[in-house]
């Protein structure tokens, strides 16, 4: 009789595991996100930002047979040749879309062009005029991206552009919607909190767009010279009408959770507090994701005392209503830039055992931050660390700071013992008589009126190129740089400034290690891929021209160091690729392996330029296209579509 219980009990264990197993891949199954393969309806090919396509057209073993299908010249050609236009376009970081064998695209003056998807001849161009108003704040002429939009017959192209107007266009006609806002256009310096120049405010990524409802930040000057500023709210509007349905206010406002983070009532000046970069959106869930920025000023916070909700946050809104469902402070009362600078990724993940509605945000620290997507709550324990404390007068720096338990970061970070170069003894040796200038500098360590180290830099870790992840492993591959500079500030000239302090590049004594090596040690861009099933990394690739051939590396057998600037990844059912310097690069998913190499060049053998943009891909007429930005070094800019012959 035990002996026959046993076997029954071991029976229903082993049933019960198998049907836990298959809930689990059913929802796997059901939940994935990515595009359908044929289209590239959003700019991260999804709403989710997977940046994912179900393709094996291109394979690790023809991968070097690519070549280039179409070019196609940006429009902002047109612009320069006004003979009044005095104005200059700058890196082309858009990503196209594609939907029914049109590709839909923005340039850097914020013009829109319809494309034909396998000749790459333009079918319609719209100018709204953007570019008459000057150049934009911050970025300049740059501008990532349009957003498409579907009901039944009535399709349209989305576009909120430097000058800070929201316009509806007709896809297949590019002429504006009568209907939407005032002849196609809302504009969006109307209703900001304190009166808005374009200097100061301009938006250059596409909305995302959730239950008929268009969500779009903004980017605001991170140059002020006053702690009072434009402050960036996040708004939604009716894609249908322009209406303006719904405000969230990036900084509480009196009686509002979240006032008492601004000390001394700074929340009634404070500014900036924005979302510059992408947005996710989960149309089951009818929730949108914003990854907010740094508040006024990006290095001194003595005006603006506390954790400053909601800057540095990730934070999860109705798409209908505009209500917070949750949110989590990545960094309390930042002093270092450190933005959240990329679209959060949505992944459904399964971690012991347990399914879950997944996102993860990287950030510019190198930070992955994983959580429940409906509940907000952290996958992994995310502690509040001790962290260095200020020496400058008036500021208050937070006591510590949240560092995620799993994954591991992505990239080095902090100027330290353990990570300061070690290639040989005397180059050590010598990397620290130049660390002894400011001191070692952990991350977190605030800037100082001496000057400290700081790595990442303000620019990241990750940044606005992001990760791309392939639903099926639930792997994420994200790229990142590891530069260190120094970060002083100076007190601010009253007669200029109210801020109190500000930061200054002057007698900082640079941040290079001996004879122009970096202080510390690779990858310095690099591809991680993280597993968000167990919180650890598959592997690291460095990419880019490294610094292995050194003069004094020679002989030393140093492997790849990567370097550069950040790669821009996507991902197929065969390949990771990514856009890098002059270079498309493909890469082993399992391995990181470099598999192949394509080399943006003409028929001459000249590099036709950098890529600049995020690349994408689809499936037209039975061929798979990759398709990248450009930008040479006169600032011409193109698409160049790959394709095997």
């Amino acid at each position: 009789m035990i002996h026959n219980h046993s076997v029954f009990f071991r029976t229903r264990i082993l049933l019960l595991g198998f049907i836990i197993t298959s809930l689990c891949a059913a929802f796997m199954a059901t939940a994935q996100q990515g595009t359908t393969g044929d289209q590239w309806i959003s700019y991260g090919g999804d709403k989710g930002s997977t940046k994912y396509a179900p393709l094996d057209q291109v394979t690790p073993d023809n991968f070097d047979s690519l070549k280039i299908a179409w070019q196609w010249e940006s429009i902002d050609a047109d612009v320069l040749a006004i003979e009044d236009s005095k104005v200059r376009p700058e890196k082309f970081e858009a990503t196209p879309l594609m939907v029914n064998g049109v590709l839909y695209t923005s340039t850097s003056f914020s013009q829109v062009a319809a494309i034909d998807a396998a000749s790459g001849e333009t079918i319609w161009k719209h100018d709204p005029g953007s570019w008459r108003a000057g150049r934009p704040s911050n970025t300049g002429f740059v501008h990532r991206g349009v957003s498409y939009w579907r009901d039944g017959d009535d399709e349209r192209i989305i576009i909120a552009t430097g000058n800070s107007h929201l316009i509806a266009l007709d896809a297949k006609t590019g002429n504006p919607i009568p209907s939407f806002g005032e002849n196609g256009h809302v504009n969006l310096l109307i209703g900001l909190n304190r009166p808005g120049r374009h200097s100061e405010h301009q938006v250059n990524s596409p909305p995302v767009i959730c239950r008929d409802v268009i969500v779009t930040g903004c980017v605001i000057s991170d140059g002020p010279r006053t702690k009072e500023f434009l402050r960036g709210d996040v708004r939604g509007f009716d894609v249908r009408t322009g209406e303006k349905l719904w405000r969230f206010v990036s900084i509480p406002q009196e009686g509002e959770p979240g006032v008492e983070t601004w000390g001394d009532d700074s929340w009634k000046y404070s500014g900036n507090t924005n979302v510059w970069s992408l947005i996710s959106a989960d149309e089951d869930l009818g929730y949108v994701y914003l990854p907010f920025g740094a508040a006024t000023n990006d290095y001194y916070g003595g005006k603006r005392p506390g954790d400053n909700l909601y800057a540095n946050s990730l934070v999860c809104v109705n798409a209908e209503t505009g209500e917070r469902v949750w949110h989590f402070q990545t960094i309390h009362h930042d002093l270092w830039d450190y933005d959240l600078p990329c679209a959060p990724n949505l992944v459904d993940v399964v971690v012991d055992g347990k399914a879950i509605k997944a996102v993860a945000q990287m950030g510019k620290t190198g930070f992955c931050y994983v959580f429940d997507r409906v509940t907000g709550e952290p996958v992994w324990p995310i502690p509040e660390v001790p962290v260095p404390q200020s020496t400058v007068p008036g500021e208050r720096t937070s006591p510590t700071q949240p560092m995620p338990t799993k994954p591991p970061p992505f990239s080095v970070q902090g100027v330290t013992e353990e990570t300061v170069i070690d290639f040989t003894p005397e180059l050590r040796q010598e990397a620290l008589e130049i660390v002894k200038k400011h001191g070692f500098s952990p991350l977190f360590m605030p800037a100082s009126k001496e000057g400290v180290f700081m790595l990442p830099h303000g620019g990241g870790g990750a940044n606005w190129s992001g990760a791309a992840l392939d639903p099926e492993t639930s792997i994420i591959y994200v790229s990142s740089i590891a530069n260190a500079e120094v970060l002083k500030v100076a007190k601010a000239d009253p007669n200029r400034s109210n801020m109190g302090y500000h930061r200054t590049r002057k007698n900082t004594g640079g941040s290079r290690g001996p004879d122009g090596l970096p202080l510390t040690k690779p990858p310095y861009a690099s591809i991680t891929a993280i597993d968000l099933k167990t919180g650890t990394h598959a592997w690291v690739t460095p990419i880019g021209r490294g610094r292995e051939n050194h003069p004094r590396l020679r002989g030393l057998n140093i492997p790849p160091t990567g370097g550069g600037q950040w790669g821009y990844p996507l991902t197929t059912k065969s390949l990771v690729i990514v856009g890098k310097d002059s270079v498309v690069l493909a890469l082993d998913k399992a391995t990181g392996e470099q598999v192949g190499a394509f080399r943006l060049n003409d028929a001459n053998g000249k590099a036709l330029g950098r890529v600049t943009g995020a690349p994408m891909t689809y499936l037209f007429k039975g061929t798979q296209y990759i398709v990248v930005a450009v930008t040479d070094k006169d600032m011409k800019a193109r698409l160049v579509a790959l394709a095997l012959s």
